[in-house]
């Protein structure tokens, strides 16, 4: 769930890179990267940081990807689309077989 979270707010401070043009855009942006890592930090004491972190990558990637093309309005192929489902899958398979440690 943290990682899932943090991922969250990856997808939100790098879709609003491109259009940050002010100190107060760059200040939340800054938050939302220390929030974002604050929990994926978190995360690692629950899961093994290489799954951790992959997860949390793919999920920033296919979530800023969709938020590109639906809200920004950016091109998309076929193509794309069909490597974007394979991460996707690999992102799942991941986290289905890996095991959280409770504190």
């Amino acid at each position: 769930m943290l990682v899932f979270a943090a991922a969250i707010l990856e997808i939100l401070w790098a879709s609003m890179l491109k259009d940050a043009d002010s100190v107060m855009m760059w200040i939340l942006i800054f938050i939302l990267i220390v929030a974002s890592f604050l929990l994926l930090i978190k995360a690692y004491k629950f899961i093994p940081i290489g799954i951790a972190y992959a997860v949390f990558v793919g999920i920033g990637t296919v979530g800023t990807y969709i938020v590109s093309i639906t809200i920004l309005g950016e091109a998309t192929s076929k193509q794309q689309v069909a490597f974007l489902i394979l991460l996707l899958i690999g992102i799942i398979g991941l986290k289905l077989t890996t095991k959280e440690e409770r504190e």
